[in-house]
């Protein structure tokens, strides 16, 4: 059945969009169309010191009143920051979605941005970013991003202990002012609620102020590294690989590509990796796709010993899909994620992401073409970006100090 699915600019900017579900639970997000690739070296971690912040309490409410308030109706409240948007979101049942609109509004319209708390949460903020580089899995991919990018996003999303130092209340302040203007903003909504009162909301709660975002400068690069580190039992790798950008039909190709290799007990790197050799517990992959940067990664941890044949393993498998992918087994992936795919969707609040991602990335229709799109992968696209991998990739490893 075809979901119902509605969408409208509306005249202050704002883009709204809903898919009604008849079940009586709602997801809900504002989100700003700002993230860490819009942010200068300066300043990076910003947006997500912001997002911190908004919890933290507006002109009438608390942070502990924005919590209860949520909570006490069995609201399951949070929020993230990417690389493209800093989100505000709830999910609850929906006869109280007018509480979560009150709430999330307030908070990204009036902000208190109080002293004393942003320091305490600065504080938490540089605990982030130490446990971001003592969890081996975070810090890999924080550092393959590093070589696969220079410019902004060579640091974390968390920013580092210089550009979190630099960031004071003024700061925050004026990037918070020029950013969440609702030219910027998107309301996603996944459960039972009314379209237009969710644009009447919208259409009586924000002005008209306008501002623009403009993505930062950075350039593409292939680097490898090893980093030896004391304390830790097992080697954690990645290997990563620039795909086509998030509108180029290719794109398709790459995520076709990365359930085939690593996604699942099926896949031919687990199989290849742990199932015939034992040289791994985890082997997984992923196509991080989007607007202006893109790449494939294979994830593995093992023994140090082991690093340079698992890498080895990873490029020869590379090598035999460019010259042995047949249409049946493409098929059988296609089906593969087309399933995964409406799995996907049962969830309010990670179809609401969903969609919120797919409106970003040029339209949130576009979410319900996915079906079509990856049908439409040609057997030649995916091997020919099979056999480019081993002449372009980064690579990252944390081992074991001797």
């Amino acid at each position: 059945m075809k979901p119902k699915f509605f969408k409208k600019v509306l005249k202050n900017g704002m883009t709204v969009i809903l898919e009604k579900r008849d079940l009586p639970i709602v997801s809900v997000a504002f989100a700003v169309k700002h993230g860490g690739i819009h942010e200068t070296l300066k300043e990076k971690g910003i947006s997500h010191f912001i997002e911190h912040m908004l919890y933290k309490g507006t002109a009438t409410r608390s942070a502990k009143q924005i919590a209860e308030e949520l909570e006490r109706k069995g609201g399951d409240v949070n929020g993230f920051t990417s690389d493209e948007c800093t989100a505000y979101w709830c999910k609850m049942p929906s006869r109280d979605l007018s509480v979560a609109l009150d709430v999330l509004s307030d908070m990204v319209k009036n902000p208190m941005f109080d002293k004393i708390e942003l320091e305490k949460e600065r504080k938490v903020i540089f605990e982030e970013i130490r446990m971001g580089h003592d969890t081996p899995r975070i810090h890999i991919f924080n550092e393959i991003q590093k070589a696969l990018y220079d410019g902004t996003m060579d640091i974390s999303l968390a920013g580092n202990f210089e550009t979190m130092n630099s960031i004071d209340r003024k700061k925050l302040v004026e990037k918070f002012e020029k950013v969440y203007s609702p030219n910027n903003m998107i309301l996603a909504v996944v459960g039972d609620a009314d379209f237009d009162e969710l644009c009447d909301f919208v259409e009586k709660n924000f002005d008209k102020k306008k501002s623009e975002i403009n993505v930062q400068k950075f350039d593409l690069k292939n680097k490898s590294i090893i980093e030896e580190r004391k304390g830790i039992d097992q080697a954690n790798l990645v290997l990563a690989f620039h795909v086509a950008l998030c509108g180029d039909k290719k794109s398709y190709a790459a995520k076709v590509l990365s359930v085939l290799m690593a996604e699942g007990m099926s896949s031919r790197l687990f199989e290849e990796i742990r199932e015939k050799r034992n040289l791994a517990y985890a082997v997984k992959g992923g196509a991080e796709v989007n607007k202006d940067f893109a790449y494939n990664f294979i994830y593995v941890g093992t023994e140090k010993q082991n690093v340079e044949k698992v890498k080895e393993l990873i490029l020869e498998e590379f090598e035999k899909v460019a010259k042995d992918l047949d249409e049946k087994e493409l098929k059988e992936i296609k089906e593969q994620m087309i399933s995964n795919y409406y799995i996907s969707m049962e969830e309010s609040q990670m179809q609401m992401v969903n969609l919120l991602y797919s409106e970003i990335h040029g339209d949130a229709k576009n979410f319900y073409e996915y079906e079509k799109n990856i049908f439409g992968v040609k057997l030649e696209d995916v091997k020919e970006l099979a056999g480019k991998v081993k002449k372009g990739y980064s690579f990252f490893a944390l081992v074991p100090e001797d």
